[in-house]
């Protein structure tokens, strides 16, 4: 195998993974970024990491970033001497906000890029599956891949995700916990079996939370309402129920974040309550909460060309964000457009919010 002589730059988003009804399906990136710089080089591996996480460095080989590298190593059929990694994170770890799709996500796209023909060797579908086998769940990962909102399901084998374009006033409120949870202490909370009306009410908020995020805002509050793991997590995360509740007791619709313990309010960049109101309410709670406005991220992860496996400028996909314009040269992760409906409908003022994306 060929391996790039100059170095790949992977910039990874963030995530919030469920929005409060859509569990384990729906997901959204969020403009807060962890960098990778991956280059080949001598004969053994060497591994920084500055920002959140620098204590993982000392990890090596069990690190997330080099573990899904060498996954899609192994998927391309061969591996480097060395390699020489440079990390900077700025998502937090634990908190619910995607922290190891990300990782997950910048080893594997770090990885194709190096390779000289890794488009080829590991095309797009196979990097969403890879993806999520390593992450164990889809949601967070079609997120970071992609941008903007993701629906994501398993149909037999395959992975695959459709990706929505959300309001462009929408805005995004991270209260980050100052303590972390690992996921699945999350989810040994959640019971085997939930009542059918639950399961009922929960699909009517799934489908209600798509039109809220593309079409109508008025119907966030309501939407954001969830059945399936809140309300059975609240007692392993007491601080985040707290303030959970006394967010939507002001009408603002907050959900917890993946599987928290940070919290994610969801609205209009116009509307009351606002950003301020939600940071009001967290102070009140007397927790440390971090309160956080962030964009929405629309472009997914990038790749800075630097190797052969980096997509063509013509890959790029429609719907490039126009809150964070990328670098010259930064390419969104995927490659070929083959395959994605990115013609966007005109039927309706608000249907140019609802472009479609899929991957198969």
């Amino acid at each position: 195998m060929i391996w790039a002589q100059s170095p790949a730059v992977v910039r990874a988003p963030a995530t919030s993974a469920n929005l409060g009804p859509g569990f384990d399906a729906f997901g959204l990136a969020l403009a807060c970024y962890d960098q990778v710089e991956a280059r080949v080089t001598g004969d053994r591996l060497t591994l920084r990491v500055q920002g959140e996480g620098e204590q993982t460095a000392g990890l090596g080989e069990r690190h997330l970033v080099v573990t899904a590298m060498r996954a899609a190593f192994d998927k391309m059929g061969g591996h480097p001497d060395g390699l020489t990694l440079n990390c900077v994170n700025a998502i937090p770890h634990g908190r619910g906000l995607g922290s190891s799709a990300a990782a997950v996500v910048s080893g594997i796209l770090a990885a194709r890029a190096l390779a000289g023909d890794g488009a080829d060797r590991l095309p797009d579908a196979e990097v969403l599956r890879l993806a999520a086998d390593l992450e164990g769940h889809p949601d967070n990962v079609a997120a970071c891949l992609t941008g903007g909102l993701t629906v994501a399901w398993r149909s037999g084998e395959p992975v695959r995700l459709l990706r929505l374009d959300v309001l462009g006033a929408l805005t995004a409120v991270v209260c980050v916990a100052p303590t972390a949870m690992a996921t699945h202490e999350a989810r040994c909370a959640l019971p085997a079996v939930v009542p059918h009306a639950d399961a009922v009410a929960n699909a009517a908020r799934s489908a209600l939370l798509l039109a809220g995020l593309t079409r109508d805002p008025s119907l966030l509050f309501d939407a954001t309402e969830d059945f399936l793991h809140q309300r059975y997590r609240a007692a392993a995360m007491p601080e985040t129920a707290e303030l959970l509740r006394r967010l939507r007791q002001a009408g603002i619709a907050a959900v917890v974040s993946g599987a928290g313990p940070s919290v994610l309010a969801l609205g209009m960049a116009d509307a009351e309550p606002g950003p301020a109101a939600v940071d009001s309410i967290a102070r009140e709670t007397g927790i440390a909460w971090h309160v956080t406005p962030l964009k929405v991220d629309r472009q997914g992860a990038t790749v800075q060309p630097g190797g052969k496996g980096v997509p063509e400028p013509g890959a790029a996909r429609q719907g490039r964000s126009t809150n964070q314009a990328p670098g010259p040269g930064v390419l969104p992760a995927g490659g070929s457009t083959q395959g994605r409906a990115t013609k966007p409908a005109t039927n309706g003022p608000q249907s140019r919010e609802c472009r479609a994306l899929l991957w198969c």
